[in-house]
């Protein structure tokens, strides 16, 4: 992502990655202080902002490397626009998530389920949000989530939604591609 960004011309196609990883803690550049819990599970160093999370099967990840001068968009702007589209798609499934002012992501009461992290270089951005769909939470244990002590990691299948990531990748792409009008699906 971040070579991709680098390389940009201002004709270069936006683009979004659809995946999900192995299991990885993804160590944010506010991470300083953070606690890392002993595991074996890999570490990765990333430029993406926010903390320690984990990423892992069953979580549907979308990397969203978009040039925001072009399109005349602010950071601020999309993160709302992905945090109301994971709200939408989940109201979908009679799930009511929300936002907590001041820590990207969606929540479901005191639980997340979808969290945000990106990077902004040269007027583009890279990285993007997760959303838990049906993943081993153990490991959401062992971190502070946002640093906040109390607060736990929810996922869709458990709160009665579809229990595969690609149930959710197309829905969730056309609600981001309407918001912000990428133009990606016809």
């Amino acid at each position: 992502m971040r070579d991709f960004t680098l390389q940009r011309t201002k004709q270069t196609a936006d683009q979004l990655w659809i995946l999900q990883h192995h299991p990885v803690y993804t160590v944010g550049s506010n991470s300083a202080g953070s606690k890392r819990p002993q595991t074996t599970i890999p570490f990765i160093e990333s430029d993406r902002g926010g903390q320690i999370t984990y990423h892992g099967p069953g979580q549907l990840i979308i990397y969203l490397l978009l040039d925001l001068k072009r399109r005349q968009l602010g950071i601020r702007k999309l993160v709302e626009t992905l945090e109301q589209s994971v709200i939408t798609l989940l109201d979908q499934y009679a799930i009511k998530a929300s936002i907590k002012k001041g820590f990207p992501g969606v929540y479901v009461d005191n639980s997340k389920i979808a969290s945000i992290g990106l990077r902004v270089r040269n007027g583009c951005c890279y990285h993007g949000i997760s959303l838990n769909v049906n993943m081993d939470l153990q490991p959401f244990d062992e971190i502070v989530i946002c640093g906040q002590n109390k607060l736990t990691a929810t996922q869709v299948t458990d709160l009665g939604g579809p229990e595969h990531c690609e149930q959710l990748a197309l829905p969730l792409i056309h609600l981001i591609d309407q918001r912000l009008e990428l133009n990606l699906v016809g």
